[in-house]
């Protein structure tokens, strides 16, 4: 999901620099099961090329993007009581 579309899919829009903006995203049920001692790994990234598709980390419809229209971006976890940054993950016990 690009972080643009994290309010509608019609109609998307920026994040603001520097500002803590809530991103809630429910991944579908795929009942995966984790034995004991197993462990999660999550990756944030701005960016899945080549598997995906560039982003150019600025607001701007990516098919008609140029060079110049690239940047460096810089991707934050917080971890702070008010914007902690978490994954909540259902647990199915008895299987």
């Amino acid at each position: 999901m690009r972080g643009k579309f994290r309010s509608s899919l019609e109609r998307p829009e920026a994040f603001v620099p520097g500002q803590v903006t809530k991103v809630e995203y429910v991944m579908p049920d795929v009942f995966h099961t984790f034995r004991t001692g197993h462990r999660i790994m999550v990756q944030i990234q701005s960016t899945w090329f080549p598997l995906v598709n560039l982003n150019p980390q600025t607001f701007m419809n990516i098919k008609h993007g140029d060079g110049a229209d690239f940047q460096a971006a810089t991707q934050r976890v917080y971890f702070w009581r008010d914007a902690a940054s978490r994954i909540t993950l259902p647990v199915l016990e008895g299987f």
